[in-house]
């Protein structure tokens, strides 16, 4: 069992979920040691006791567990493959969990090789955006042995609110993109929803006060519509980050023989987006999106 005060966690990628989620193990009184890109990002928790390591592989081998929360498939393959990757510098015995969303293949891979130097992966990617890492209530997707789960499950009660072992290796990837899709169609209904209402000249707010409430209603809705009626496209999550795990959900169902027509639109739709170059808004940006085509269709 990893117990605070005697293991050391460490924690790679400081962004805007990973500093959160690693903010609330040193609260809860762990040994935590950081590592991320841009030092900067960590100042913050060094602040609060937490320690700064040069590189993945120092922090490996520094660490009874290894989290990391890094951006796209390809960072993950970077900081846990090769000569100086977390795999081959960590601890005989130690736990690694990837919170990052990533490919279900690539799961597997770790979970494989881990499993050949004395380690033990999980998979455990993340629902919940900046608010649910910020609160500790995400919602946390879980692929892997149940034993590595067992001892895993403190860590994961601290960050996030609901934790569930979805299965072997890459299941927890599989459940993500699941809820991307999800989001996905949930997204789009409110943006057209609300780009509809305020081309029929309603008052939009008044609208969501109304549709929120009833059976329409969803987080998409509830939460990002207001924002997209104020103009605010702050990222709770980037553009850039749906368009990748989108692109991700797509491959996966296309290697399954699954035709899924309105995960395809939802892709295009990010990267047309993402070709606006708002890579760097939050998700709610796919409004601006719509407004933008409405203007130059009148």
């Amino acid at each position: 069992m990893i117990t605070p005060g005697t293991d050391r966690i460490g924690f790679v990628g400081l962004g805007v979920m990973g500093a959160s989620m690693a903010g609330h193990l040193l609260a809860a009184g762990y040994k935590v040691g950081v590592y991320t890109r841009t030092r900067a990002k960590a100042e913050g928790l060094l602040g609060k006791g937490a320690t700064w390591l040069e590189s993945p592989a120092a922090l490996a081998a520094a660490s009874t567990c290894v989290i990391t929360m890094v951006g796209y498939p390809k960072d993950v393959e970077d900081v846990y493959f090769g000569p100086s990757g977390i795999i081959q510098n960590a601890k005989k015995g130690s736990l690694l969990i990837d919170t990052t969303t990533s490919k279900p293949e690539l799961a597997r891979r770790i979970a494989a090789e881990a499993a050949k130097a004395g380690l033990r992966a999980l998979d455990a990617p993340v629902s919940g955006g900046d608010l649910g890492a910020r609160n500790a209530t995400l919602t946390i997707m879980v692929g892997g042995d149940k034993a590595a789960f067992d001892e895993a499950k403190p860590l994961f009660d601290i960050m996030g609110k609901t934790t569930i072992l979805q299965g072997g290796p890459g299941a927890g990837q599989h459940t993500k993109m699941a809820n991307q899709i999800a989001i996905a169609g949930s997204l789009l209904g409110a943006v057209e929803a609300l780009t509809y209402a305020k081309k029929a000249g309603l008052d939009s707010t008044t609208v969501l006060s109304s549709i929120g409430a009833g059976s329409a209603g969803s987080w998409q809705l509830n939460n990002l519509g207001p924002k997209m009626i104020a103009g605010d496209f702050a990222p709770g999550f980037y553009a850039k980050h749906m368009l990748k795990d989108l692109g991700i959900a797509l491959e996966a169902a296309r290697e399954m023989g699954l035709d899924m027509p309105l995960l395809a639109m939802a892709e295009g739709f990010f990267q047309k987006v993402c070709k606006e170059g708002w890579t760097e808004n939050g998700t709610q940006v796919l409004y601006r999106l719509y407004e933008q085509a409405q203007g130059s269709a009148r």
